[in-house]
């Protein structure tokens, strides 16, 4: 377990060389990248944001959509959310979320789905962090985040302004600077509401 840098209160498992991430991808063709074992830009702000301001996830329900290592879960759920849903597609960032909520003395509950061509779920607030990295996905995640918004949820995106960032949806609410996991500059990193 790593402490968050910037987040205090809490820590994650994350990829180190003594984590064992290598020898697991090696010995299970499935595994993939572990993109949930660093830290994403866009999840560190979203999860200082609703920590700065707990009124936004205090009481309501809340989707961490594409939750990783489940940072941004854990960050609504200590901040008082009534209910915190951590989505993602990698079984594994699923099975990080969920240990990293217990070793972080949360409530959070992880569901393997992709949520993109569905219907809006069921909550007040969706946390969106560093979805908008490839022109691919971007394009399945925008039309969810719209139908959220019409379905009555408050949808905060956080992202360094990657190229497919839907900046005419979107509007700036707070920035933060952070350091990238692989070269350690510093980066700005906005929390934005997708309206």
């Amino acid at each position: 377990m790593l402490p968050v840098p910037g987040i205090a209160g809490i820590a994650l498992h994350k990829a180190v060389p003594a984590s064992g991430l290598g020898r697991l991808a090696a010995a299970d063709r499935d595994f993939g990248s572990p993109y949930w074992a660093y830290y994403w830009l866009g999840g560190l702000a979203l999860a200082r944001f609703v920590l700065d301001r707990p009124e936004v996830v205090a009481g309501r329900r809340v989707l961490d959509l594409g939750c990783g290592s489940g940072l941004v879960a854990i960050a609504a759920a200590k901040a008082g959310a009534a209910k915190v849903l951590a989505v993602d597609i990698d079984p594994y960032a699923l099975a990080a979320a969920a240990l990293n909520a217990a070793a972080n003395g949360v409530a959070v509950e992880t569901v393997h789905a992709d949520l993109t061509g569905g219907a809006a779920p069921e909550v007040d607030v969706v946390l969106a962090g560093d979805v908008f990295y490839d022109p691919e996905p971007a394009s399945r995640v925008e039309p969810f985040l719209a139908r959220c918004r019409a379905a009555g949820a408050e949808v905060l995106v956080g992202d360094p302004r990657r190229a497919p960032l839907p900046l005419e949806r979107l509007r700036a609410l707070a920035e933060y600077r952070f350091a990238e996991t692989d070269s350690g500059a510093m980066r700005i990193t906005e929390v934005f509401a997708f309206d």
